[in-house]
């Protein structure tokens, strides 16, 4: 199954016991309640390991969850940084935007037939 699929990923990851480990997309593809699963044995993890975490994601409810920090990238660069807590107040309409899933807004998307 694509749980166990990151678990094993996750296994394999922290098995050289590293300082820093990334993930991309982490819960790409898994049911919400699978996501969660994997976010706390994340969270448990990097703990327990004493690692750092990078993770590169879209999924707003995954990266609350599993981050202290967060930033997003727009155009290359990076437009907002700062603590979870603060994103619903990053005063910046393109992470405003982003973390509300408008199509309205600062950010456009390419459609293509």
């Amino acid at each position: 199954s694509g749980g166990m699929q990151k678990r094993v990923g996750l296994a394999r990851a922290i098995a050289a016991d590293p300082e820093i480990i990334f993930f991309d997309e982490p819960t790409t593809g898994l049911d919400p309640i699978m996501a969660d699963i994997i976010n706390d044995l994340i969270v448990s993890t990097v703990k327990d390991v004493g690692a750092t975490a990078l993770s590169i994601t879209h999924d707003m409810t995954s990266a609350r969850k599993i981050s202290d920090r967060l930033a997003m990238l727009y155009g290359g660069r990076i437009i907002w940084a700062g603590p979870t807590a603060e994103i619903d107040r990053s005063g910046n309409e393109y992470v405003d935007q982003f973390i509300h899933g408008r199509a309205e807004g600062p950010i456009k998307m390419a459609v293509k037939a």
